[in-house]
């Protein structure tokens, strides 16, 4: 059996995606980027964006019951090399528990220009 929650951002019914789908014991967080609650961009560096994306991925996992301390695997998406000292600092508050295996890579850019980070996630929970 298939659980889905969505994060209410406006990419979702247009694209036609869940922010997590969570099937068994494994929850899949999709590319998660900088998006506030009324659709705006998160305001702010790279640090402060990938902040905010870290929140909307640990309440996905949250709401299909599962635990960030259970993640396993995170890809970390940025736009400019420079700034990888700081989300990786935030990556490690949000996800040093877990310790998951993680991979960063430099991407040329995002649907929207002002996003510096995006972010993906998988958990194994109970």
């Amino acid at each position: 059996m298939k659980r889905r929650v969505n994060s209410g951002s406006p990419l979702e019914p247009i694209l036609g995606f869940s922010r997590a789908v969570r099937t068994g014991n494994q929850i899949m967080v999709a590319g998660t980027a900088p998006i506030e609650p009324d659709g705006s961009s998160t305001p702010g560096d790279a640090a402060a964006q990938m902040e905010r994306c870290c929140a909307i991925v640990a309440k996905a996992i949250a709401d299909l019951d599962g635990d960030i301390a259970d993640t396993v695997r995170t890809c970390i998406y940025l736009t400019d090399r420079a700034d990888f000292p700081a989300v990786a600092a935030v990556h490690g508050r949000w996800f040093g528990q877990a310790r998951p295996a993680t991979t960063t890579l430099i991407v040329s850019g995002f649907i929207r220009p002002e996003w510096r980070v995006e972010i993906e996630a998988e958990v194994l929970s109970a």
